[in-house]
């Protein structure tokens, strides 16, 4: 390997000429020399850096003991604690790399992509997503690109952000008139909080993917049974992601997959069947519009027209992603995002006095968020001690690379843990108080969406992130405009978790005591 090496030579000078630097009296002139240096093969390259960090466990079987109770996002964390940032488990047969670190995270997602961008579905997930045949979960190819700048131009990207607008208007609108219902009629009870706001969310991406609420019950033909919303939504949403949490001990011993796990395969496809029988009746309802001649601003309807490409199975598969996702994400950021505020009456306080100061008597819209910074930092701070998805789906390496200066072998698999990324002690001071202050610090601007990673990173960013912070900023800056919350006795306590998630186990209780409206 031929490099250029600049050698500099003293001579007599008194001024400064072009080619010639003036140093204590001296000038110097660089000459310019080629030397060959042995080339270095990338591969040996990667082999004098240090392999990663093991954390001992069992032959054969490796780590998956430690993690039977099913809350790895803390078990991993503990393990950073011991083993640093960076470490490497083994999990049956498979070899993953841990990562606890914001900048080692944000390294492998964007400088690292290249050699860590495709996916590593579960059994469960291959059986939800289809094999991949979702943005979230395909692997980064044109099928990827494409179907993700469908999304884009329809939902998600700027200009379809505002045609959509009108949703998430009526949605808060919707949410305080129940709001305001409840407490008219049972001032002194709690409301199920998650209740209303996943139900108003549903209507949301019902309304973005197809057009319409569900207002009357539909006819499933497959299942031979007419469904309300929230029957619907059970078997859209709940179920699934219930179901993708399962865990198939063949996803560890690939070697094994030949045995059947007739048990989790029989669950698996009743509720895929029952997904698919409510996806392709809520199809044929909008297919009959269309028929009748009524066109909506739709996801459905983008798709038939401008997406030709696609199979009738891949577009129902995208339908649902949006099903499943918008009211997801968002119920979970709000949950626990009222839940801190209820819980802390001085800082709910402070929010409020920010709405009054920027906002008056109007209510809050979406062009009032650059002028509140606390309500900004509620939302971050809440993202960061309660990512809605706490772990990304795993990425697996497909060539020999590079990760917070260890090397990384081809094969592996790379688990990026948010929960320990968000709860780094060298980045955030008492990480596990819920503290808004602190995003309102200049080094952790509120525009920067790696700052919590909530919505991931790179090329593979979530298109979503900018629905789910207009829609969940305004409707927590509206509730507290308009209601004082407190907690229901007992409700500071229920902070678990279901298994491997962060969604709240228990539905938030709270208690609402309108404002004087006079202040408002």
């Amino acid at each position: 390997m031929a490099i250029s090496v600049y050698q500099t030579k003293p001579i007599a000078a008194s001024v400064s000429l072009g080619g010639f630097s003036t140093i204590r009296g001296q000038s110097r002139v660089t000459e310019k020399k080629h030397i060959t240096l042995p080339s270095v093969p990338l591969e040996k390259k990667h082999l004098t850096l240090p392999s990663v960090p093991v954390v001992p466990g069992l032959p054969v079987l490796g780590n998956l003991l430690q993690l039977k109770e099913k809350k790895p996002l803390t078990t991993f964390k503990q393990w950073a604690d011991i083993h640093g940032p960076i470490y490497s488990i083994r999990l049956g047969d498979s070899s993953v790399i841990v990562l606890n670190s914001a900048d080692i995270a944000n390294e492998a997602m964007v400088t690292r992509f290249e050699s860590i961008s495709t996916r590593k579905l579960t059994n469960a997930l291959k059986y939800f997503s289809m094999d991949g045949r979702m943005v979230a979960t395909s692997d980064y190819s044109e099928f990827h690109k494409a179907v993700k700048k469908h999304a884009l131009t329809s939902l998600l990207g700027p200009t379809a952000q505002k045609r959509h607008r009108c949703h998430r208007d009526a949605m808060v609108d919707n949410l305080s008139r129940k709001l305001h219902a409840h407490v008219t009629t049972s001032p002194n009870q709690a409301i199920n909080f998650r209740e209303l706001f996943q139900s108003e969310q549903f209507g949301v991406a019902l309304k973005e993917a197809l057009g319409k609420d569900i207002v009357e019950p539909i006819f499933v033909e497959e299942l031979r049974s007419t469904l309300s919303k929230e029957e619907i939504f059970k078997i859209l949403v709940i179920e699934p992601m219930e179901g993708a949490i399962e865990v198939d001990w063949r996803d560890f011993f690939p070697y094994l997959k030949w045995i059947p796990n007739k048990s989790l395969e029989m669950k698996l496809q009743r509720l895929t069947f029952r997904r698919n029988a409510v996806m392709s009746a809520l199809m044929k309802e909008q297919k009959k519009r269309i028929a009748s001649g009524e066109e909506l601003d739709c996801y459905f309807d983008y798709l038939l027209s401008e997406a030709r490409e696609l199979t009738e199975e891949q577009i129902s598969m995208l339908l649902w992603e949006i099903l499943i996702e918008v009211p997801d994400t968002t119920v979970v950021a709000a949950e626990w995002a009222m839940f801190e505020l209820a819980k802390d009456q001085n800082r709910q306080n402070r929010l409020y006095q920010e709405l009054q100061n920027i906002c008056g008597h109007e209510k809050i819209t979406e062009e009032n968020l650059p002028q509140l910074p606390y309500l900004g930092a509620v939302f971050h701070e809440t993202l960061r001690k309660h990512s809605p998805v706490p772990i990304i789906p795993f990425r697996y390496v497909h060539e020999d690379t590079e990760l917070g200066g260890y090397h990384v072998p081809a094969g592996t698999e790379v688990a990026i843990n948010l929960y320990g990324c968000n709860m780094d002690k060298n980045k955030w001071e008492n990480p596990q108080e819920w503290k808004p202050e602190r995003f309102l610090d200049d080094k952790y601007n509120t525009a920067d969406l790696y700052k919590t990673m909530a919505f991931g990173g790179g090329k593979r960013v979530c298109a979503g992130a900018t629905q789910a912070t207009l829609s969940v900023s305004v409707a927590i800056g509206r509730l507290i405009q308009e209601f004082e919350w407190s907690l229901k006795e007992g409700e500071e306590e229920n902070v678990d978790t279901v298994s491997l998630t962060t969604h709240k186990l228990h539905p938030l209780q709270a208690l609402l005591k309108p404002r004087d409206q006079n202040k408002r």
